[in-house]
């Protein structure tokens, strides 16, 4: 497997942060990368720095989200903005480094809050 920084997608979900408002995503830590290669049904995913490493390391939390070129790359711009949203709602409101699951506290990420931030964003 690939990987290679995606400046195209980091500028999209900068985008997305600032249009709706997510003050609690620190863009500067924040970074995006393309993946070749892979066997993973998924079209993106994101990645979180434990608390662990964070410790060990004497570094800030980061995310990376990482989008996997076989699929995201033939979406239209509509799809690749609605797996954008969903990865960054997995972003905790603590940016602990932490991942929100599926399911959380009653809460949900699904496709239809996807579904109704994909509609406040293209209202701005």
């Amino acid at each position: 497997m690939r990987f290679e920084l995606a400046p195209d997608v980091e500028e999209k979900v900068r985008e997305i942060v600032r249009k709706l408002s997510q003050q609690h995503i620190d863009l500067k830590h924040v970074k995006c990368v393309r993946s070749y290669g892979s066997k993973s049904r998924a079209t993106a995913r994101i990645w979180g720095f434990p608390k662990i490493w964070q410790k060990a390391l004497g570094l800030q939390p980061h995310y990376v989200i990482e989008v996997i070129h076989e699929k995201f790359d033939e979406l239209d711009e509509e799809m690749k903005t609605k797996t954008l949203i969903h990865e960054i709602l997995h972003i905790p409101k603590t940016f602990s480094g932490g991942l929100r699951p599926h399911r959380y506290f009653g809460k949900k990420i699904d496709s239809r809050i996807v579904e109704r931030l994909y509609k406040m964003l293209k209202m701005m």
